[in-house]
């Protein structure tokens, strides 16, 4: 299969709190605030940060809303490292196993047992544009992209759902890795 397009997006570090969280973070019954409506409807990034601490140092991070059933905390290769951290590839929610942190926010502090994790790279997709490509939930694709430092991106999971929006998304470290910059950066589906 050749021929099919996606749009890639960069997801930069961030993480993802619960309620009861947000509410020793941030105190109790603050609301997340939309900054920017990312690609994935209903969801958005805020201009509220935390400080994630690791073994051996801290940064500073965004929260994405809304609130969620499970702390996470998403970060890159690099940006684990550099905190200490060894966390496995994951998709998202699937946290059992990973290393926790300590989330420092204005009015407290939460200790996660477990939930930093890398991103596994993944494609959201409607069931409508899954059906055209020909692509079921949790397969394994290729994504080509073009370019100066050309590649393909192997061991890509293609996640549908109704409440998606058709983007594949990627790490920083990835989207330096393929010099994928610009306006509009896509790829090309490989079955």
């Amino acid at each position: 299969m050749s021929g099919i397009k996606v749009i890639i997006e960069g997801s930069g570090k961030h993480c993802h709190v619960t309620r009861e969280a947000l509410d020793t973070l941030y105190g109790k019954g603050f609301e997340l605030e939309a900054k920017k409506w990312l690609s994935q409807p209903g969801q958005f990034a805020t201009p509220h940060k935390l400080t994630v601490t690791g073994p051996k140092g801290k940064t500073e991070i965004s929260i994405v809303g809304p609130c969620r059933k499970a702390n996470q905390v998403e970060l890159s290769f690099t940006d684990a490292r550099a905190l200490g951290f060894n966390p496995p590839v994951r998709e998202s929610g699937d946290l059992a196993g990973s290393p926790g942190c300590t989330l420092t926010g204005p009015a407290g502090e939460v200790t996660i047992d477990e939930g930093v994790i890398i991103a596994k790279r993944h494609i959201h997709l409607t069931p409508e544009d899954a059906e055209k490509f020909g692509l079921r939930d949790k397969q394994l694709v290729q994504v080509r992209v073009d370019g100066e430092r050309a590649l393909i991106f192997d061991e890509v999971v293609a996640r549908v759902s109704p409440d998606y929006a058709t983007f594949m998304h990627v790490d920083y470290d990835e989207i330096n890795a393929a010099a994928l910059f610009g306006a509009e950066i896509t790829g090309e589906i490989l079955v």
